[in-house]
């Protein structure tokens, strides 16, 4: 079964400062119209703005006249990844065009309605694909592993698939800053490996980007916020219902850390972002076997 509406984006207002700053709006794109009007929300609303912007700036991720397809899985983070570029957009301040895409994975009891009629009801513009790869994950995995590896990359090839097809030049996903924080973590503990989730990168292939814009953004804001926009949220049934898995273990480590030690999330994401090769032990990205002390080099 395959959907597809469109819908004009609605042009940018005046009434906002030139950094999409203001406190007061002289109008908003129709997600906002039922917005809270409390202080806290609109820091919020800022905080997440601004972050978002500063992390589409530094990574050149918007180019003038570009199409992205937007993942929508119906959880928290996908509905304010969406709300956010609209909001953006309504501003005059992302020069892109905005495809929302949900893909149906054939969930027992999923409820294909919600996110057809929250879609069509802001004049999003979208499309709802149909591909049974739940009946493919829960063949191939054995019920005493986790779902989410393979459901990952089924998922993401057909977005993949999708994105070429609409004419997108990217696929911008909702993962946040404890996405990264988590995959860091379970890649050092499990992989054994140095790797973590950047915010804009290239497929396999090449012709295609995968962006990220909430990559700096925090969990518990992006949670905030879908409460305070009261988002429809869809519950994943298929890994979600799963005990034990790595990623909820490094979860609840993180969020111990963060309780004990407040803002130590965003110094891990400074520390990301501020790697020295020569102090790690990688050659690859650091010539060690050429180091030698400056009166050996006169000598030779």
């Amino acid at each position: 079964m395959l959907e597809d509406r469109a819908a004009k984006d609605a042009n940018p207002v005046t009434g906002f400062d030139p950094d999409g700053e203001s406190d007061t709006d002289a109008g908003a794109h129709p997600l906002f119209a039922g917005a809270p009007s409390s202080v806290s929300f609109k820091k919020l609303r800022k905080r997440l703005l601004r972050e978002v912007r500063e992390t589409i700036a530094a990574n050149a991720m918007a180019r003038p006249g570009a199409r992205w397809l937007v993942g929508v899985s119906g959880g928290k983070d996908s509905y304010g990844l969406l709300a956010i570029l609209h909001d953006l957009k309504w501003r005059g301040l992302l020069p892109v065009d905005i495809l929302a895409c949900n893909l149906d994975q054939g969930q027992p009891n999923f409820p294909k309605h919600i996110l057809p009629e929250w879609l069509s009801r802001f004049g999003i513009a979208y499309r709802i694909e149909y591909r049974d790869t739940y009946s493919i994950v829960t063949e191939k995995v054995p019920e005493t592993a986790t779902y989410c590896a393979l459901c990952s990359r089924l998922r993401r090839g057909n977005l993949y698939r999708i994105a070429r097809e609409e004419g997108c030049e990217a696929l911008v996903l909702g993962h946040h800053r404890d996405d990264c924080l988590e995959t860091f973590f379970m890649n050092l503990f499990h992989g054994g490996r140095l790797s973590a989730m950047p915010a804009k990168l290239l497929n396999d292939e090449g012709d295609l980007l995968v962006l990220r814009p909430l990559i700096n953004s925090a969990e518990e804001d992006l949670a905030r916020f879908a409460q305070a926009m009261a988002f429809p949220i869809i519950p994943c049934d298929l890994c979600g219902s799963q005990d034990g898995l790595q990623r909820n273990v490094t979860k609840a480590m993180l969020s111990d850390l963060e309780t004990r030690f407040p803002g130590r999330k965003a110094v891990m994401m400074r520390a990301l972002a501020h790697a020295k090769p020569s102090h790690l032990l990688d050659p690859s990205l650091f010539d060690f076997a050429g180091l030698m002390p400056s009166n050996q080099m006169h000598e030779e």
